[in-house]
């Protein structure tokens, strides 16, 4: 099993700068895929950006420049710096992690369902 808990949710005006931090526990095996994803209130949950075992990267087009996806191993917990908000990043803001075939456009497709986490929200005002 493995456990995510999600910090560093707020609210930020635009352009400002937030950062989200993931910390796993229980099966903390360092070959998972991690990602952020994203769900605003009635919109579809979306991926954000991704990071393979081997350190690789991928970040949905509309966030690419602004947020920066990194992971500390020995701390076993995954980040996100988001910089140069704006509103439409508002959603609730959720970690994932788990076996995959493959990570790409800020989205990685799990074996299985993965582990998630609650989430936390990020709120951006004009």
């Amino acid at each position: 099993q493995v456990q995510l808990v999600e910090s560093g949710g707020g609210s930020v005006q635009a352009g400002g700068s937030l950062r989200l931090s993931c910390a796993r526990s229980g099966n903390t095996y360092s070959g998972f895929c991690m990602g952020w994803f994203r769900q605003a209130p009635g919109k579809e949950r979306e991926g954000v950006a991704t990071i393979d075992s081997g350190g690789s990267t991928s970040y949905k087009d509309s966030v690419k420049g602004r947020f920066t996806i990194s992971k500390d191993n020995a701390k076993n917990t995954l980040y996100l710096q988001m910089n140069s908000l704006k509103p439409e990043d508002t959603a609730l803001y959720s970690c994932a992690a788990g076996p995959c075939t493959y990570c790409s456009g800020g989205y990685c497709y799990f074996i299985g369902v993965g582990y998630w986490g609650q989430g936390t929200q990020v709120t951006v005002s004009s």
